[in-house]
């Protein structure tokens, strides 16, 4: 009876964490370059009162045995890189990758940080950042009275010199691929970094060798589905109500015998 409640405990535990799961997801709804959390379970390990194929006192197998299972755990939680939709801004710095592809930042500590946020910014030098200062990689520099700042859909960043008529490139996107991006690491304020689960970045030019091309004045909202959110709340509400419902009936089958008189 006492294996009941442990295991219902674990059940509660799971949907706790697939809730804290989807308010995340819901809480990124409107964040730029966001991409959706999914959470997988695995049950956990089972007692074996008898091994299927065991033979009995007279000889004859057994066709199936007795497993009592122990419960769930959260086995992971996986991003999900699916296109988010491309939100006009008619802001010239901002910037969205239509297909596979991170832009390169670089972080304080010297590393390279990939997202999929293109709200850039100028500093005060003229430099291209992200929004929290740091540097796209490469780095790209406004040269002092330049205007008509443009980015083509290979990456090229093009402008208008002070008394030229034709546009100068000043610069150019690159952007890394992953063999497995969900494989990359968060590190909050939409940056991922390269575990060994990811591989290595494989850096190419916007349109190369499966590469997506950018999408000047636009970026990318987020893929996450608030009506497939809302379901997904609901069913863990009602499988944390069942699940302690266990409990409770645990509870009462073992009150009922401690209460047992001789």
């Amino acid at each position: 009876m006492i294996r009941s409640l442990t295991t219902a405990a674990t059940g509660m535990e799971a949907m706790q964490t697939y809730m804290d799961n989807i308010s995340n997801n819901l809480s990124n709804l409107h964040t730029t370059g966001y991409k959706r959390t999914r959470i997988e379970f695995q049950d956990l390990m089972y007692q074996a009162l008898r091994e299927p194929g065991v033979r009995n006192f007279e000889g004859s197998m057994a066709p199936s045995g007795i497993e009592v299972g122990l419960g769930v755990r959260t086995a992971a939680t996986q991003k999900v890189f699916e296109q988010g939709a491309p939100n006009l801004t008619e802001n010239p710095f901002d910037v969205a990758i239509s297909g596979e592809g991170f832009f390169q930042i670089t972080l304080p500590d010297g590393s390279i940080g990939y997202t999929r946020d293109g709200q850039f910014k100028l500093s005060s030098d003229g430099t291209l950042t992200t929004a929290a200062g740091f540097i796209v990689h490469p780095e790209v520099v406004l040269p002092e009275g330049a205007d008509s700042f443009q980015v083509e859909s290979d990456g090229r960043i093009t402008v208008k010199l002070p008394g030229e008529e034709l546009s100068t490139d000043i610069g150019q996107f690159e952007l890394a691929r992953f063999i497995n991006p969900a494989g990359l690491r968060s590190l909050g304020g939409n940056l991922f970094a390269v575990s060994d689960a990811s591989g290595v970045p494989i850096v190419n030019l916007p349109g190369e060798e499966g590469t997506g091309t950018l999408l000047n004045r636009y970026v990318e909202s987020s893929n996450v589905q608030i009506v497939d959110e809302m379901v997904n709340m609901i069913a863990a509400q009602r499988a944390y109500e069942i699940v302690s419902k266990a409990i409770t009936t645990s509870e009462e089958m073992l009150q009922i015998a401690n209460n047992l008189k001789r």
